[in-house]
């Protein structure tokens, strides 16, 4: 019998040692106020271009593309900005599709990041200087989520509202390829 007891506790104390919770990084906005006028970006399709000075990414948060919380904390943030307004909730609109293969402006976590820092010609508005750093970020996360390219343990499962489109981690991989932008406004 206490073979058995301490057989039972062992593997409680295995079972429990080997859970896993993933670190949620909270932090509060950073004080800052927007700029008063609306920027124009120059980055152009394909390009890799460096960023604006004083709009550089305080790190390389692509680590947020293996953390759940941060992912879905990203499709929070993509409805309360109201990406959807222009992305369709991932199928395109007035802006280009993001749940396919084809990415106007680069698939990679830095690219986006650029992509939503700088704003794009033709619609898309730069974000930068009015959302901190560690929401873009998420944002990242869940943008390349929408084309299957998160482990599927990590994208989010269901919303919490009405949704057209499969969950996230049920969605079949794309592999991105650059795609040349439409002559006509995207």
């Amino acid at each position: 019998m206490r073979a058995r007891l301490l057989a039972v506790t062992a593997l409680l104390a295995v079972a429990l040692a080997g859970c896993y919770r993933e670190k949620r990084e909270l932090q509060s906005p950073p004080e800052t106020s927007p700029p008063d006028t609306a920027r124009l970006s120059a980055v152009l399709p394909g390009a890799s271009a460096p960023l604006t000075p004083g709009l550089q990414p305080t790190a390389d948060r692509s680590r947020y593309e293996e953390n759940a919380f941060a992912v879905n904390q990203g499709k929070r943030l993509y409805r309360w900005y109201n990406c959807s307004g222009c992305h369709s909730n991932g199928g395109g609109g007035m802006g280009p599709p993001l749940m396919d293969e084809k990415w106007l402006y680069g698939h990679e976590p830095r690219q986006i990041y650029a992509t939503i820092v700088e704003g794009r010609p033709n619609g898309m508005p730069a974000f930068g200087g009015r959302i901190p750093d560690d929401q873009i970020w998420q944002i990242v996360a869940y943008v390349r989520s929408l084309s299957g390219q998160l482990r599927k343990d990590v994208a989010t499962s269901r919303a919490d509202a009405l949704s057209a489109a499969p969950p996230e981690n049920t969605r079949e991989k794309f592999k991105p390829v650059p795609d040349k932008p439409a002559s006509s406004s995207q």
